[in-house]
């Protein structure tokens, strides 16, 4: 199977679960690690429009970057030479890699946390687009673990209503929908 190559300026769903459908999250510190290795690790690379952790699985909406919009200096290398070149797909295996790490020094387990290779789908149209910021914030509600979406916390749903600093695009999310009340309203429909 070809696994599908990341481009720059392209939009992703990027999602994974845990190997055999195992958990991936154990406790409320691993969430907010794994948001933290985001931040670190792909965040230079992209913009996150929206986001949702669940126990065994995770998606990722995001659009990468356009290779002359890197800033070099946003990035941390583990090796003293700086790469002559960033490829997306890299910064994920990194990502991946440091959770995994923490997770298995942790728990005192081994071996792989996630199912590989971890999938990737191209978004080519707004339409699709839309639907999938509808379908990613209502992942919860779909998994039975909440009734209200803005009632789950690993979602990137209530900061999309909140005024609170975030790295998430919330305008240029919002703009798909034309304002947060149709936001809101749109999900609450889905």
């Amino acid at each position: 199977m070809q696994i599908e190559k990341i481009e720059f300026g392209r939009f992703y769903h990027i999602f994974n679960r845990g190997n055999n459908s195992q958990d991936i999250f154990f406790e409320e510190e691993n969430y907010r690690y794994f948001l933290k290795l985001l931040a670190k690790y792909i965040i230079p690379i992209s913009e996150i429009y929206c986001y949702c952790l669940l126990r065994n699985h995770f998606h990722l909406l995001i659009r990468i970057k356009d290779a002359e919009d890197l800033v070099f200096s946003d990035f941390q290398f583990s090796t003293v030479e700086t790469p002559k070149s960033f490829d997306p797909s890299r910064q994920f295996s990194h990502f991946f890699n440091a959770y995994t790490l923490a997770i298995n020094k942790r728990y005192r387990r081994s071996g792989s946390l996630f199912e590989k290779p971890f999938e990737r789908k191209m978004v080519e149209d707004d339409n699709y687009l839309k639907q999938l910021i509808l379908y990613i914030h209502n992942n919860p509600k779909h998994h039975g673990l909440v009734e209200n979406i803005e009632d789950y916390k690993w979602s990137s749903y209530p900061t999309m209503l909140s005024e609170s600093p975030t790295k998430i695009q919330r305008g240029k999310v919002l703009a798909y929908f034309d304002d947060r009340e149709n936001f809101a309203l749109c999900h609450k429909n889905y």
